[in-house]
């Protein structure tokens, strides 16, 4: 029985330019229909935290979660995934710098265009639709308090908005941002999700 693991390892494989013979079957054993293109794991970690908080099994869905290391790898990605490749139906979610690296790879693909865009990225959503001070929680929970203290105590964050201080934070140390991707989203409770993370979900 093939797993989502084995998919997103192969679809990785050959997207590095890589023979795939599998990627075809392993799609079919899984009854996948979408993939879901991510610039990063930070992305994909918010993206399934969201559906198990939804009570959303994604994969039992048909719904393949890829995350690509980048947004200049979407046109490949969307190549082997979408119409001319596998035909699986292709969405996803992008930083606003990275949308003409979308557009492109939705039309080189012959895919119509349908992803969600954040202002910035998508910790920047997350941050503005918790607000800095409910972040800053999740923050002290995480027992990071005085790593976040030491932070804002450097002479470059001087002055900034708590919200620019909150998102550079987050990419200070390898696998926070990750970890916080998943965090973020389980510290919304009653709180709306971020309109491009809701609207991506709601669209799958």
């Amino acid at each position: 029985m093939a797993d989502m693991d084995a998919f997103r390892a192969e679809i990785a494989r050959w997207a590095a330019g890589g023979a795939s013979a599998t990627a075809a079957e392993l799609a079919a054993d899984l009854g996948l229909r979408t993939a879901v293109l991510l610039e990063g794991p930070s992305d994909l970690a918010a993206v399934e935290e969201l559906a198990a908080r939804e009570d959303r099994d994604l994969t039992a869905e048909g719904v393949a979660v890829v995350s690509m290391g980048g947004a200049m790898s979407v046109g490949r990605f969307a190549g082997l995934l979408g119409p001319p490749g596998l035909g699986l139906r292709l969405t996803g979610l992008c930083d606003a710098r990275e949308e003409p690296f979308y557009d492109r790879g939705w039309q080189r693909a012959g895919a119509v265009r349908d992803f969600q865009v954040c202002v910035a990225d998508l910790e920047d959503e997350m941050i503005r639709a918790l607000g800095p001070e409910r972040v800053e929680e999740v923050i002290r929970a995480e027992d990071e308090l005085r790593p976040w203290q030491t932070f804002l105590a450097q002479p470059a964050q001087h002055g900034r908005p708590r919200e620019q201080q909150l998102r550079r934070f987050l990419s200070t140390r390898k696998g926070r941002k990750i970890r916080y991707g998943s965090l973020l989203v389980r510290a919304l409770d009653d709180v709306r999700p971020p309109a491009p993370l809701a609207d991506l979900l709601a669209g799958l």
